[in-house]
């Protein structure tokens, strides 16, 4: 239905409707502008409340129990979905918002140009009346002085007083008047012919056309706020997938939470490798009191206790003092169990950590260290590459302007091989300890017999650091273990199985080693031994040379085959 034809006398209120139609574009708009506005904010908040909750310690120090590291996929999972919104937030600033304003200043100078058409054509139409008004008014005037002259003409015609100068004059006024009514009446004419055409042309050309144009302005308006709507929909759809995936991050997240593996966590992070506490021993005060009672008379003494006692004395014991060696004496400052474990300070081998957590924190900085060290090397490579390249083409660049560089290099890598022997020879330490405080308790149950020159009498290993092992030239060896320090005081409670150690596999040896320390074993380079004892951690391997001769060789300086009927049977160099 046209506006044209339908609405060609409604300038006015289609003037209305239009400012209207627009005003409510720019309503929908600002609509769109706060919503945008909610979203920024909203995922705004959201980054902050994840960045608030995130850890703000290093990678070490996170905890790794199931229940935080899931939770920390969760804020991941809830940083992303707070990039979404920014996205929803930024489709709908660009592709609705920022269309919408641009749409609605081009709707405004559109329709202004169609009002001003409007109202030139309306102008004109009202000039074209006011031409005709004003001829038809003439036309008016002249015909009533036409009649007044001939009414005069007419009276001093019929006058016998009247003279024919008289008569004459007011004939030749009415035959003025008569002339001037007839041209007024032509003007007239002429203004209203030609008022009616414009009128016509008004109404059926110029209004229909304006009209129309507004009627497509006004339409095109209503499209495009269809295509907005249908645009701000549209920006949430397509996050949908990547919020579905947020949201079965989260959900594989609280899948992950495990309190097997947040307990396991918990015994490795808190335990401390002691021994529980033994008994105490009976002290007995009272041996030495003089007695007056007869030998049947009640003793307070318990009958086991004083059996020990008559033990001891025949043996020669010193009284009844505990033993400084025993293993309460090692532990009872170290009763954690009820009260508050005391602060010690840190110390470089961290010795003031308990065993276990001491082994943890060493071989956490033996793997640091040796990523240093193959930054180092493979620097070093480079810069040997660089300098190979710079004698071979000297104009790329001077060789010897690279050898302090290389000398650096070099130095730093001393340094961290001694920084990871010491951590090493320290961590040998911690594993000998524990390894003896095993083998004592399970030679305590079944009498098994640990091996001699293992163990130092506080279950370390002594590196003797005057003691060096030459490799063939061609190849380097790599830095041996603590050597071992045999105490055969600390075996006294021990005895030896004469029976031989089953043999597990067989190694070569891929260096030479003179094996100067007690309880190890000389090998030359290719040599092939068995092996009758796998490495405990420590280093160092138990072997056997075809002769029967037995001792300890470093695990380094062979390549080792297991037997494949032999337990965790695996080769590797």
């Amino acid at each position: 239905m046209s506006w044209g034809t339908e609405l060609w006398d409604q300038f006015d209120n289609l003037d209305k409707h239009t400012q209207w139609g627009i005003d409510f574009l720019e309503r929908y708009a600002k609509f769109v502008k706060e919503r945008l506005d909610i979203e920024q904010t909203y995922a705004k908040q959201l980054r902050n409340l994840v960045k608030k909750y995130c850890p703000k310690r290093s990678k070490e120090e996170e905890p790794r129990f199931t229940t935080c590291l899931s939770f920390y996929s969760v804020l991941n999972e809830l940083n992303d979905f707070a990039g979404q919104r920014e996205v929803v937030a930024e489709e709908m600033a660009h592709k609705v918002y920022g269309e919408l304003m641009r749409y609605s200043q081009d709707l405004k100078a559109e329709r202004k140009h169609h009002l001003q058409e409007g109202r030139k054509a309306q102008q004109h139409l009202d000039h074209c009346w006011k031409l005709m008004d004003n001829s038809k008014r003439k036309f008016e005037r002249e015909c009533k002085e036409a009649e007044k002259s001939q009414i005069t003409y007419d009276r001093l015609d019929n006058d016998i007083n009247a003279t024919k100068s008289e008569v004459e004059k007011a004939k030749a006024q009415f035959y003025l008047r008569t002339h001037m009514a007839d041209e007024s009446k032509n003007e007239y004419a002429a203004q209203l012919q030609n008022f009616n055409a414009e009128q016509w042309k008004h109404f059926n050309n110029a209004i229909p056309h304006i009209f129309k144009n507004l009627q497509d302005m006004d339409e095109r308006r209503t499209v495009k706020l269809g295509e907005t709507y249908r645009s701000f929909a549209e920006a949430e759809r397509r996050v949908l997938p990547i919020v579905s995936k947020c949201l079965e991050g989260m959900v594989s997240a609280a899948k992950a939470v495990d309190m097997r593996k947040d307990s396991v966590i918990v015994v490795e992070s808190f335990k401390s490798g002691f021994e529980p506490p033994t008994d105490f021993p009976f002290e007995d005060f009272s041996q030495n009191l003089s007695r007056t009672g007869s030998d049947g008379a009640i003793s307070n003494t318990p009958k086991g206790d004083r059996d020990r006692d008559r033990d001891r004395d025949r043996d020669g014991a010193p009284g009844s003092r505990p033993d400084p060696k025993h293993p309460m004496s090692k532990t009872k400052n170290k009763l954690w169990l009820f009260g508050k474990k005391p602060k010690a300070p840190s110390l470089e081998d961290f010795s003031h950590l308990p065993p276990e957590q001491r082994r943890k924190r060493l071989q956490q900085r033996i793997d640091e260290l040796s990523k240093e060290l193959q930054k180092e090397i493979d620097q070093r490579d480079a810069l040997n590459k660089m300098k190979d390249v710079y004698e071979k083409n000297p104009q790329m660049g001077d060789p010897i302007s690279l050898q302090p560089k290389i000398s650096e290099t070099i130095c730093n890598m001393e340094k961290l091989r001694s920084e990871i022997h010491k951590n090493e020879t320290w961590l040998s330490e911690v594993e000998g300890k524990q390894s003896s405080r095993g083998d004592r308790r399970h030679s305590a149950d079944n009498h098994h017999h640990t091996p001699q020159g293992r163990e130092s009498p506080e279950g370390s290993y002594t590196d003797d650091t005057s003691q060096e092992h030459h490799a063939p030239q061609q190849r380097t060896s790599p830095p041996k273990p603590g050597q071992p320090n045999p105490d055969l005081h600390e075996f006294d409670d021990e005895f030896d199985d004469d029976d031989p150690l089953p043999v597990i596999g067989h190694c070569k040896a891929l260096y030479s080693f003179d094996g100067q320390n007690e309880g190890t074993l000389v090998m030359a380079e290719d040599e092939v031994l068995y092996i009758i004892e796998e490495d405990k951690g420590d280093g160092w391997t138990r072997a056997r040379k075809q002769g029967g001769e037995e001792g300890y060789v470093p695990t380094s300086y062979v390549e080792i085959t297991m037997e494949k009927n032999s337990k965790g049977a695996v080769t590797y160099i």
